[in-house]
């Protein structure tokens, strides 16, 4: 199909489309078309990656906007929003505006209302849904991508349902959902009252087979040599042939630690590959995660890239993984060594992929697990980029011919597994229960179940009563804990009910936090800090072999600030929860104490993505913490007010003033504070020369956090820095021994 044969889209979008190369549409963007996705109807598209599924979105959203609507565009990941939003930043030159919006999950999005396309997470737009966000009266379109992760336990009931309310609130509300990998796409097409397009196609061929002894065995039945050398691993032998050839390669392991050490390795031979002028925009790269974080978890992963590989885990901060990302893509970084987290959507594919750990650790059934069928196919369709690959392949690894059946078997020949609800689970209903009863949906346990069994859950399941028997159960436990009240077959939100909702806790969380804090009369951080570590909102750091002795010890010492009372040692499973929580309680109370960041992620174990994320979410429980204890009208607001602020800008009491101010952070903040610059208004009225001396001579940095304090005349033209007032080689409390590094100028740790 020619794009000047699409109907309902704006008159500028072929040409546009030509502009960008393209003339004709793909064939599944073709039938896409064919089956009205363009004239409002409802459609899933099963196809594969590479194979044009956000243009089927785009011209759904586009042609919705042209009739008057406005288009919602749901992902799965923060990161991928961002990469969407940058995407579709295309259409704002032909009058479009485009909005995302990923955090704050108390706000309505009222600014929301003057986009033509909005992007966010299923969490955001479930947030928006219980804050009566008005604008969403108005949705013509919604594009669900990466749909088939309705099955995954603990984001899938939140898709799941969002998707319910909004065609709830909008029954003319056109549904685009959009998958690499449903097993049972038909199943999903039902349940949204939408066609199919279901479709294998792919613009360039991929190749899927296994390694094994000297060769690659592939599905079509060909076997070529691939030899790897003495000493040298399958992994190695195939970046090198693809290198050779030009191409990149994406290898999935099964673990962080795995992943940073096969990048490691294996920069050996990424290294012999780059041109002088990718060495030197390589070590631009490397420099830019340098300035990311202190830790050895950046300075691994610069060491890696100045070699031309990286590795790629949840355990890297956000700017990390951003740099990486991009560099890939430019072809920069020729191997990329990561845990599944690359293959949720994020656009970067390879060459190869090679997918060398098909096993991982499952703590349900104690051991290693083999991955399964879709998860394996998702990084299966990371191989090969339309434009700049011939083809693409992705290859598993065998270790013996027995292996190598099986791997054929069990991948290669597989069809994706059905995707199926997480919906009846106590967990996952709590939550969406209370927020279908605050947010209007419904009035009575009667319009309760009628609204679930608009869900996929109600299309898939042939077991009779099991959602209304959880139903049942989680509505008793609301009424309960007073989030909800029942007269007969009515039922109603609590004030404190609606509060709930909208901060978007799980009300178990609420409950807890409401119990520790009524028993509190003067909470210290740490008290406050190990009751919202307790919470099921909080994903807490796992106790590593000779943990649980030094925490039982720390459990005693500080038994007296926890907020609730503390489990018997032979309560195995929740004693063993509690050390849990205090030992990710001490981590927020490092941060808040300014203990470096490199020093804290040596001694729990984590990497900087992870502090990053312990903290924000530390920082969003204690801010529904402070707003529970207003809303009952106890005396502890002000201190949860405080180890909120604390542990959000990493700093000790006498730094939060200070802190405050727009670019200073939790080490610039300090440096001032021993050069005498104690508060804001300490800032506006200063010896600028003291300033810029405690800034390091940053002259710029100086006059930015001047003017963001406040004072009238930020300019330091002509200031000489106090040689007096120059920061000392270590002015952490808490810090490492030996202090900062010199060379170290970051605004905050938590910026990362």
């Amino acid at each position: 199909m020619n794009v000047a044969d699409v109907s309902g889209v704006p008159e500028w979008v072929p040409g546009h489309l030509r502009d960008d190369g393209i003339e004709e549409l793909y064939p599944p963007q073709a039938e896409a078309v064919e089956r009205g996705v363009t004239e409002g109807e409802s459609l899933v598209a099963s196809i594969p990656t590479a194979s044009g599924k956000t243009l089927i979105a785009e011209l759904a959203m586009l042609a919705s906007v042209e009739r008057g609507g406005r288009a919602l565009y749901i992902v799965p990941l923060r990161a991928l929003a961002s990469e969407k939003k940058r995407e579709f930043d295309q259409f704002e030159e032909y009058g479009l505006s485009v909005g995302v919006s990923t955090g704050n999950y108390e706000s309505d999005g009222d600014w929301l209302a003057a986009c033509d396309i909005i992007v966010a997470t299923s969490e955001k737009v479930d947030s928006l849904v219980r804050n009566g966000a008005g604008w969403l009266d108005d949705l013509a379109c919604v594009v669900a991508d990466e749909v088939h992760l309705v099955d995954d336990a603990h984001r899938g009931p939140t898709l799941e349902v969002t998707l319910a309310k909004l065609r709830r609130l909008n029954p003319d509300l056109q549904t685009v959902a959009l998958s690499a990998t449903i097993g049972n796409a038909g199943e999903i097409a039902e349940w949204l009252d939408a066609g199919l397009v279901d479709s294998d196609w792919r613009p360039i061929d991929l190749r899927t087979g296994v390694h094994y002894g000297q060769a690659l065995h592939f599905d079509d039945g060909d076997t070529r040599e691939l030899p790897v050398r003495s000493s040298e691993r399958p992994t190695a032998a195939i970046a090198r042939e693809t290198l050779d050839d030009g191409g990149s390669t994406l290898v999935f392991v099964n673990s962080r630690r795995n992943a940073e050490a096969a990048a490691k390795r294996l920069a050996s031979v990424t290294v012999g590959a780059l041109t002088p002028e990718e060495e030197e925009r390589l070590e631009a790269v490397a420099a830019e995660i340098r300035e990311v974080s202190d830790t050895e978890t950046s300075d691994d992963l610069a060491r890696a890239v100045e070699r031309g590989a990286a590795f790629h885990h949840a355990g890297c901060a956000g700017e990390h993984r951003s740099l990486v990302e991009s560099a890939f893509r430019d072809r920069l970084i020729k191997l990329v060594a990561a845990t599944p987290t690359l293959a949720a959507g994020v656009n970067t594919p390879s060459r190869r992929v090679v997918v060398r750990d098909w096993r991982r650790y499952d703590g349900s059934v104690g051991g290693m697990a083999p991955l399964s069928v879709l998860e394996v196919h998702q990084m299966f369709g990371r191989a090969g980029r339309p434009g700049l690959d011939p083809y693409g392949e992705a290859l598993l690894l065998a270790n013996s011919h027995d292996e190598l059946d099986e791997l054929f078997e069990r991948y290669i020949w597989a069809d994706p597994e059905a995707v199926r609800s997480k919906l009846a689970a106590e967990p996952a209903l709590r939550t969406h229960v209370l927020a279908t009863v605050a947010s209007g949906f419904a009035d009575s346990r009667e319009a309760l179940l009628s609204f679930l069994d608009r869900t996929l859950y109600a299309t898939q399941t042939a077991e009779q009563g099991r959602l209304e028997r959880v139903a049942d159960n989680v509505i008793a436990y609301l009424v309960a804990n007073e989030f909800l009240e029942r007269d007969g077959d009515a039922l109603r939100a609590t004030s404190l009910g609606h509060t709930v909702s909208r901060l978007y806790l799980d009300p178990m969380s609420a409950a807890e936090i409401i119990d520790g804090l009524r028993g509190a009369t003067d909470p210290t951080a740490m008290g406050l800090y190990h009751l919202v570590c307790r919470t099921p909102d909080m994903y807490d750091l796992y106790l590593r072999s000779g943990d649980r002795e030094e925490y039982t010890m720390l459990a005693y010492e500080r038994e007296a600030e926890f907020l609730g009372a503390m489990p018997s040692e032979f309560e195995e499973g929740r004693f063993e929860d509690w050390l849990s929580a205090l030992k990710t309680a001490r981590m927020l109370e490092d941060w808040a104490s300014e203990v470096d960041e490199e020093r804290i992620a040596e001694r729990y174990g984590v990497g900087p993505g992870d502090v990053r994320g312990k903290v924000d979410t530390a920082e969003w429980l204690l801010g529904a913490a402070e707003r529970l204890a207003g809303e009952l009208d106890m005396g502890t607001a002000p201190a949860v007010h405080e180890a909120r602020v604390r542990v959000q800008h990493g700093v000790r009491e006498e730094l939060i003033d200070l802190a405050r101010v727009r670019g200073v952070g939790r080490k610039r903040a300090r440096r001032l504070h021993d050069a005498g610059v104690e508060t804001r208004a300490d800032l506006r009225e200063a010896d600028k020369s003291v300033v810029l001396a405690a800034l390091r001579g940053r002259r710029r940095t100086a006059e930015t956090i001047l003017e963001n304090a406040g004072r009238e005349d930020p300019s330091m033209d002509g200031v000489v820095a106090d040689p007096e007032a120059a920061p000392a080689a270590s002015t952490t409390p808490g810090g490492t021994e030996g202090g900062e590094r010199a060379d170290d100028d970051q605004a905050s740790l938590g910026d990362f």
